[in-house]
């Protein structure tokens, strides 16, 4: 590694998009020494290169491209892939973030002497007894901070995130009055290395069709069959193919029996989870019961809940039942605006 040679150097994390590029100028206008980085994720990311190097032109900063198709691959693309196949509905900004997007973004911030590193992200962050913590984004609407629960101290410690108190309309502005090619190009897609969101496609073309089996009825009874466990989620009513006469939701599905459970209306709500692989932000292991809001997924609303440490990960009860939530999916604890940590749902009482 380099040695720093100085403070008011960073390193950003740059796509072409808006929110990236407008974190370059607004570093650069505080007097930072901009740098950037396009993390060539898989060959899906060939275009994702060319706007950030169009941008990184635009800004003049010099840009890095840092190729991890085989980590990827291995970090986020495999564990998605076998997540679904076991019936599970994983979040992969989630899992890609801490290993994958900011392990190289800090490995390439090392190579160059950098301290800093820098994202689009929408949240917030605070220096405090040593520690970082994780908070919210000023603009609720837009808050991002549910997908970067997993960094660690390292990560957080060397962050800065200069969108944390605009909301999108601005950065868009901004975009616009400084010229920007990227003012109104659309959002990043929610899958990057599956362009036509086709994920039950992807996988099956790359680690094998998901076979049918039976979908039983409320009552217990066989009432139809499912195309493979993969292209549903817990919690789903459209598209089951399933005529009841009145709306059906999945309330389990077991690879084991490659089965999957209905529920009639209010059947799919849940009040206690158990969590697994669980991060903390503020302290290093949760000790002792704790009052905290948490919300069940990235677009949820955050709810009263109660946690408690357990030998098998963290056990989670909600003051009121919460609506389908997923296994494989995360769940955040926060108190007020701080993020204290969270993990993946294992199971469920449905």
């Amino acid at each position: 590694m380099k040695t720093c040679n100085s403070g008011r150097q960073v390193l950003v994390a740059l796509s072409g998009g808006v929110d990236s590029s407008v974190c370059v100028r607004l570093l650069q206008q505080e007097g930072y020494q901009v740098q950037a980085v396009v993390i060539d994720f898989s060959p899906a990311h060939a275009k994702v290169v060319a706007e950030a190097q169009r941008m990184a032109d635009f800004l003049r900063v010099p840009l890095h491209v840092v190729q991890c198709h085989e980590a990827f691959r291995a970090n986020v693309i495999e564990p998605f892939s076998k997540a679904y196949l076991q019936g599970r509905t994983p979040n992969p900004c989630i899992l890609c973030n801490p290993s994958t997007k900011f392990r190289f973004l800090l490995e390439t911030a090392d190579q160059l002497g950098i301290r800093w590193v820098a994202t689009g992200h929408y949240a917030g962050l605070e220096r405090s007894e040593g520690r970082t913590l994780l908070k919210k984004a000023d603009c609720l609407e837009r808050d991002q901070s549910y997908m970067l629960y997993r960094l660690d101290q390292e990560q957080l410690s060397r962050l800065l995130l200069p969108l944390q108190g605009l909301p999108k309309a601005q950065v868009r502005e901004l975009a616009a009055q400084w010229g920007l090619p990227c003012a109104q190009s659309p959002d990043s897609q929610e899958i990057c290395f599956v362009p036509d969101g086709d994920y039950a496609a992807y996988i099956e073309s790359h680690y094998g069709v998901s076979p049918p089996g039976p979908f039983y009825a409320p009552d217990g009874t066989v009432c139809g069959t499912h195309r493979g466990i993969l292209h549903y989620t817990v919690g789903q009513r459209k598209g089951l193919g399933i005529a009841l006469g009145r709306p059906v939701f999945i309330r389990k599905m077991d690879p084991q029996t490659n089965a999957i459970y209905l529920a009639d209306a209010g059947g799919e709500f849940s009040r206690e989870l158990r969590l697994t692989g669980c991060r903390w932000i503020p302290f290093d292991t949760l000790e002792e019961p704790m009052e905290v809001t948490a919300k069940v997924r990235s677009m949820a609303k955050e709810a009263p809940a109660s946690i408690f440490p357990c030998e098998e990960g963290v056990r989670v009860i909600f003051q009121e039942p919460q609506r389908a939530p997923a296994p494989g999916q995360s769940c955040v604890f926060y108190q007020g605006d701080v993020v204290v940590g969270g993990g993946l749902i294992a199971e469920n009482n449905l």
